[in-house]
């Protein structure tokens, strides 16, 4: 199938899940995750209506904005993000998903106190505890969120996870519904610069089940871009 016909089927089974569950499908946003696509195959992704464009690695979204790629469409920075790389990134691009300590959101923020902006971020928690995975632990996000409070130049607007790996996609549902868990038990908190709008969550294997759960940003890069070759890097 071409990437046009893979974004077409995405956003038809997104509808579906999300009217299975009665949610308004308008609401949910389709992340094109474009690790490893080049600049010509994201412009494909966008015209075939990809609602934002997710990139994973810094340096390769330094050198597709130089070519153009992302044009007319949203840009999210959606990979593991280190301190020492901020700088390159911000006003760059309109979400970071994947703030995963204190530290790092602070170098964000600092970053764009410098360049008088304010950016927005999400929070990633590690749901599933794996030892090989980062971000926040569930029980460390109220203290890590009082911290953040401090931080004039940056804006939390919600959750980000990755559940562990499984062959069946129901079994992610258990991770999906205590994201959004949290997501609704910090919405109900008072923090100045803490708006729980947005729930990132499912990728190709599973994000049905994320929509059904509560997703409203989902990260797609193999079901839309077809099987990544990392022999090839």
């Amino acid at each position: 199938m071409s990437i046009a016909e893979n974004v077409k089927l995405v956003k038809e089974n997104i509808e579906a899940a999300a009217i299975r569950c009665g949610r308004d499908p308008a609401d949910i946003k389709l992340v094109a995750a474009t690790k490893m696509n080049d600049a010509f195959r994201v412009r494909e992704a966008i015209a075939a209506g990809v609602d934002i464009c997710g990139e994973n690695r810094v340096q390769e979204l330094q050198e597709k904005l130089a070519q153009g790629a992302y044009d007319g469409c949203p840009l999210h920075f959606i990979g593991h993000l280190q301190k020492n790389k901020v700088k390159y990134i911000i006003g760059k691009v309109e979400l970071i998903h994947s703030v995963d300590s204190v530290s790092l959101a602070q170098e964000i923020n600092k970053r764009a106190a410098a360049l008088g902006l304010t950016q927005d971020i999400l929070l990633e928690v590690n749901i599933g505890a794996e030892e090989n995975k980062s971000g926040f632990a569930p029980e460390e996000l109220a203290c890590a969120l009082d911290e953040m409070a401090q931080f004039s130049s940056i804006r939390v607007l919600g959750l980000m996870a990755i559940p562990p790996v499984c062959e069946i996609s129901e079994n992610n549902r258990v991770y999906f519904r205590r994201m959004k868990q949290l997501f609704i038990d910090i919405g109900q908190k008072k923090y100045d610069n803490v708006i729980m709008q947005l729930l990132s969550m499912g990728m190709s294997a599973d994000y049905e089940v994320a929509v059904e759960e509560g997703a409203n940003l989902v990260r797609v890069g193999t079901g839309i871009f077809g099987a990544r070759n990392y022999a090839l890097k």
